[in-house]
C-alpha cells in the first residue's frame, strides 16, 4: 500500500470511511458483515479509519460508527499500533432526529470525552470540526480544537466542509504545521471544493475527499453511464470505475487521501487497488474533461 501524509502520521492512500456501515438508505448491514469489512480494508492495507459521533441508524444511538470500529479494531489480529482513527464533532442530533450544529467548547468538549469513550481511547488521533457553527466566530472554535491538543486529548486537528476562508482563518489560528487535515466533499459528481483543494496543495494538508466516489447508491454502472472518462479508462485497465475514480482523485495532488465508504468487504478491497493504479497525464486530464451531472454545492 502506497502511503501519503497526514499531519504527524504516515496513512495509506486509500482511507475508509465508517459511514456506511451505520447510516445507510439500503439498510445497515449485519454486525458481522460489518466487522469483516473492516477487516478487509485492515488486510488489504488500509492504514486510516474516518469515522464520526453522528454516523448512527438514529439519534438515540450516537456513537455506533465508532464503538463498531473499536470493537472491529479489538477483533482484528494485526499491529493495532498503525492504525490512524480520526472522528468528528460539532453536529447535534436529538430527538426526533432534530439536527443543528454547536461549536462552544462545552459541547464539544462533551462529544469528544464521548468519542474517546466510544473508541475506547485515551487520545484521538484526528478530531476534527465536522461543520462550522456560524453562530460563533470560527477561529474561536478553532482554539478551542487547539487547546484539546495542548490537554493530550487529541494529537491532531482536522476541519471538514470548510471553505478558502475557513481554511484560511484555521491556518492563522494554529501557525505552521497545526492544520493536519481539511475533509471536504469531493468527487467527479462534486468538484465545488476544487479550490479548498488547491489551497490544501500550497499549504501542505491533507486534503480528505468524503464520498469520493459519489455516495451511496452510485455504482460502476452509474459511474460508467455519467462518466465517458471514466469509463474509457476503466476498460483500457480492465479494472472497475470505482478504482479508476480514486486513482484520478490521488493523482490530482500528493496530499489527496479518499476516503471510500463500504458496506460488504468486496467493495473497499476493490477501492484499495485503487493506490497501485497509475494512470497517465492524458488519462487524468481525460476524466477531468469528463464531466457529466452534477451535485450543487450545499452548505
Amino acid at each position: 500500500m502506497r502511503t501519503r501524509q497526514l499531519g504527524p502520521f504516515t496513512v495509506s492512500a486509500i482511507g475508509l470511511g465508517g459511514m456506511p456501515l451505520s447510516m445507510n438508505s439500503s439498510g445497515l448491514p449485519p454486525t458481522d458483515r460489518a466487522i469483516a469489512t473492516v477487516h478487509a480494508a485492515l488486510d488489504a492495507g488500509v492504514t486510516f479509519i474516518d469515522t464520526a459521533d453522528i454516523y448512527a441508524p438514529s439519534w438515540d444511538a450516537m456513537g455506533h460508527n465508532e464503538r463498531l470500529i473499536a470493537e472491529a479494531l479489538n477483533a482484528w489480529s494485526g499491529d493495532k499500533s498503525t492504525i490512524v482513527v480520526a472522528t468528528k464533532g460539532g453536529i447535534t442530533r436529538g430527538e426526533g432526529e432534530t439536527w443543528g450544529r454547536d461549536g462552544t467548547e462545552a459541547y464539544l468538549r462533551a462529544a469528544l470525552e464521548k468519542s474517546l469513550d466510544a473508541l475506547q481511547r485515551d487520545t484521538i488521533d484526528l478530531y476534527q470540526w465536522h461543520r462550522p457553527d456560524r453562530s460563533l466566530v470560527y477561529a474561536q472554535v478553532i482554539e478551542t480544537f487547539a487547546k484539546f491538543k495542548a490537554e493530550g486529548l487529541i494529537s491532531a486537528i482536522g476541519i471538514s466542509n470548510a471553505n478558502v476562508e475557513e481554511i484560511a482563518v484555521a491556518l492563522d489560528a494554529l501557525g505552521d504545521g497545526g492544520l493536519a487535515s481539511v475533509q471536504n466533499r469531493f468527487s467527479p459528481q462534486f468538484r465545488s471544493s476544487a479550490d479548498e483543494l488547491e489551497l490544501c496543495t500550497q499549504e501542505g494538508i491533507a486534503f480528505l475527499p468524503w464520498s469520493p466516489l459519489g455516495g451511496i447508491g452510485n455504482d460502476a454502472e452509474k459511474l460508467n453511464a455519467d462518466y465517458p472518462g471514466i469509463a474509457a479508462v476503466a476498460r483500457a485497465h480492465a479494472v472497475s470505475p470505482q478504482q479508476v475514480t480514486l486513482a484520478w482523485e490521488l493523482a490530482l495532488a500528493p496530499n489527496v487521501i479518499p476516503i471510500p465508504g463500504a458496506s460488504r468487504p468486496q467493495s473497499i478491497t476493490d477501492s484499495v487497488k485503487a493506490a497501485e493504479l497509475d494512470l497517465s497525464d492524458a488519462e487524468v486530464q481525460q476524466i477531468s474533461d469528463s464531466w457529466g451531472p452534477q451535485i450543487p454545492y450545499a452548505d
